[in-house]
């Protein structure tokens, strides 16, 4: 059996038996990483488990749906596109922190300790970054700073190339000019 219908048989089968009060889908999800990777030549890595999570929704649908119907075909196509952009994901993770090292690599000594705070608060929130972008006020929650001292770190990490601007006055926002790029929801339908 393909290791992404193994793993998807696994995990169904798992949550169906339920055989704990708390924690199956916890371990149902672990099941599945551990099947994925050991479908693999060499050892491997997933983000399987949070995938699933991202979907949460569509993924207790998905469930309910095989355990309804009692047929797992329509489940193993939707586990197997969440295995796809699970890879994408992983693969992101990967090339954002190489890019994350290749920045700092690239800015050392060249910023202040109130740049690389938020420049490091910006990469904890990961390859998205903050959900609308880091605006000015945000800056002088994570740093400290006033309004003036913002305006300058802030136009400074455009300019050395750590951010990019976008909008004007109280919209303007920055992002990480980074070059990593989003991973899209993989739908069924991309891998018939």
């Amino acid at each position: 059996m393909a290791p992404v219908a193994r793993a998807g048989v696994a995990h169904i089968w798992f949550e169906s038996i339920h055989p704990y009060e708390d924690g199956n889908g916890r371990i149902g999800r672990a099941i599945s990483e551990k099947l994925l990777a050991q479908g693999l030549p060499t050892p491997a890595v997933t983000t399987m488990a949070g995938t699933l999570l991202l979907h949460r929704k569509a993924y207790y649908s998905a469930l309910e749906l095989a355990h309804a119907d009692l047929t797992i075909t329509a489940w193993l196509l939707w586990f197997a596109a969440k295995a796809i952009e699970a890879q994408r994901r992983t693969l992101q993770q990967v090339e954002f922190v190489l890019a994350k090292t290749r920045m700092l690599d690239r800015l050392r000594h060249q910023l202040n300790d109130r740049q690389e705070k938020a420049l490091l608060r910006l990469f904890e929130a990961g390859p998205g970054g903050f959900v609308g972008g880091l605006s000015a006020g945000d800056y002088m929650r994570i740093t400290g700073a006033p309004p003036a001292t913002t305006t300058r770190d802030l136009g400074a990490l455009v300019a050395n190339g750590a951010l990019i601007r976008s909008g004007e006055l109280k919209s303007t926002r920055y992002r990480l000019d980074i070059g990593v790029e989003e991973v899209a929801p993989v739908e069924v339908s991309e891998i018939l």
